[in-house]
């Protein structure tokens, strides 16, 4: 069960790359705002926000990544690393939908895996 936490926070760590370049680099390019339902004019004056939030991404991508990468050498080192990344990524999501019912499937979208993640690396822990 440890290879598929780590595979699955490998995939949770790409997603989140992916979300940060669309925060973070791409933010008022008309296809992102597309992808997050905003406007040029909302864009622009969301666009500090953005880019903070996409780095907060890019970081819990980096924990996911490292803790994937190093849990086959070092199984406590790797799992803590991958369990609180990715559980950062699935309370993020849940903070998401609780906070805005409409926004039910960005947070399925940027949850599911972390989830599967925390819950492949519990049982690998067992």
């Amino acid at each position: 069960m440890l290879i598929v936490a780590c595979v699955l926070a490998a995939v949770a760590a790409l997603l989140h790359v992916y979300i940060f370049v669309l925060e973070s680099v791409r933010w008022e390019h008309p296809a992102t705002r597309r992808v997050f339902g905003t406007s040029a004019e909302t864009a622009a004056t969301t666009k500090g926000l953005a880019y903070n939030q996409g780095f907060y991404n890019l970081f819990l991508a980096v924990g996911a990544a490292a803790g994937a990468v190093v849990a086959p050498a070092d199984r406590a080192v790797g799992l803590t690393l991958l369990l609180f990344a990715c559980g950062s990524m699935l309370a993020a999501a849940l903070v998401l939908l609780l906070s805005d019912r409409s926004k039910t499937r960005a947070a399925l979208v940027q949850g599911t895996v972390p989830a599967l993640a925390v819950l492949a690396g519990l049982v690998a822990l067992a």
